[in-house]
């Protein structure tokens, strides 16, 4: 029998109706559980409204320092983008919220947890994943998998007439997921892969368009691939986040528009407002292609979209992710340094590079006379670099001539018989 449910808990249209359909369908006890993870005003009242809806308890767990030292920084050490362009806010934010989800399950003497995650995407997968890494032998309830709720217009029916205040709307009736690391937008107008997204829709960035007409310049630091100060100012990791925010923001920079696969197999089209990231992710493999030798890069570029695939598959809690890190760590030992960025209309242009680790020396790479390289080395070097194309195209120039020489013995020897 199931006493008591913990519930990852977002106060968003779905999580809100999940407590009264639970207590209705179960009769037992709802603990919620929500990550303050950076979603600003959104956790405003929020464990006010989950005791209205009917919960018993709420806990409002504070997770932002964890979510970037042990979850955002990695992925972005990792390099790790999916379907070449969205850098995994929601994807990396699930399985730090689950597994707290366990914690307080396991405090409060839960039976069973349930989440919000329609069977149509993504999350589910990556919550559940969690819990079997972690709670193995308590069962999961997921409503949107049972109950005859068919579409969010439905879903807010349902809160109307159980009195559960929501702020989506029949007109507005965006889904979005925000956290330190980005926004995103679904549903709605952008079903359509054809319409544009309005304008009302972006929170974080200002449009390009209307983005000031001077550029900025922002200087990203960063000690062994982890970035640590902006502007030359050190800064913890929640603040370095945020001030990139801002930065990026107001200049346009991070909105990314698309039509994405989901785990389930669907195509799906989202709109992600990324201007911390999008900084980020640009200086880190700026810095990279300055202090790493091209054998690492390629080994690095070959890790990066397996990684992307990882966390956004929700396998986060495997050998495999371990394995990865480890790698990553050693490829990491020497990306300390500075790039310099200008920023304009949505646009971000790398400015300078600075690196003691840098592997680039004018010494060996100037047009201008110099004594650390002797340019008559290069001719050896080029007749070992390319020996087997010399040796393949002998050994072709010996079969031309002998084919040619038994193609003029031929006639002789016909004339001869």
């Amino acid at each position: 029998m199931i006493r008591t449910i913990a519930l990852a808990y977002s106060g968003g249209l779905d999580t809100s109706i999940i407590v009264p359909w639970l207590r209705e369908r179960y009769s037992a006890r709802i603990v919620c559980v929500a990550a303050h993870i950076g979603q600003g005003e959104e956790l405003s009242g929020i464990r006010e409204k989950a005791l209205a809806s009917g919960a018993a308890e709420c806990h409002v767990e504070d997770l932002r320092e964890e979510f970037v030292t042990e979850y955002i920084w990695p992925t972005l050490r990792s390099g790790a983008v999916y379907g070449r362009k969205y850098l995994l806010g929601t994807s990396m934010a699930r399985p730090l919220i689950a597994k707290r989800q366990v914690e307080v399950a396991r405090a409060v003497n839960a039976d069973a947890l349930a989440h919000g995650c329609t069977g149509k995407g993504n999350d589910q997968v990556r919550f559940e994943l969690t819990y079997a890494a972690f709670a193995p032998d308590l069962p999961v309830i997921a409503p949107w998998r049972e109950w005859d709720i068919r579409s969010r217009e439905d879903a807010i029916a349902y809160a109307a007439e159980h009195h559960v205040p929501v702020a989506a709307t029949r007109e507005k009736i965006y889904s979005r997921d925000r956290n330190l690391w980005h926004i995103s937008h679904e549903g709605g107008i952008l079903e359509n892969p054809a319409s544009i997204p309005p304008d009302d829709l972006f929170l974080l960035t200002t449009s390009p368009v209307a983005a000031p007409d001077s550029p900025e310049d922002v200087a990203i630091g960063f000690v062994a691939g982890t970035p640590v100060a902006v502007n030359g100012k050190t800064l913890p990791p929640v603040a370095l986040i945020e001030t990139l925010n801002t930065i990026g923001g107001r200049h346009g920079i991070g909105r990314i528009d698309l039509v994405e696969d989901r785990l389930v197999g669907m195509k799906s089209r989202g709109v992600y407002e990324t201007p911390g990231g999008t900084l980020l992710h640009t200086a880190h493999s700026e810095l990279e292609q300055l202090v790493l030798d091209r054998r690492t890069l390629a080994a690095k570029d070959f890790i990066s979209p397996r990684y992307a695939d990882l966390v956004y598959e929700g396998r986060w809690w495997t050998t495999e992710r371990e394995a990865y890190d480890a790698f990553v760590d050693a490829t990491q030992q020497r990306v300390t340094g500075t790039i310099t960025m200008r920023l304009y209309k949505g646009t971000i242009t790398v400015a300078g590079r600075v690196s003691e680790q840098a592997l680039y020396d004018e010494r060996f790479v100037t047009f201008g006379e110099d004594d650390v390289y002797q340019q008559s080395d290069a001719a050896g070097f080029i007749r070992l670099y390319g020996l087997s194309q010399r040796v393949r195209a002998l050994k072709d120039q010996q079969l031309a001539s002998a084919d040619a020489a038994a193609a003029e013995e031929a006639p002789q020897a016909l004339a001869i018989a």
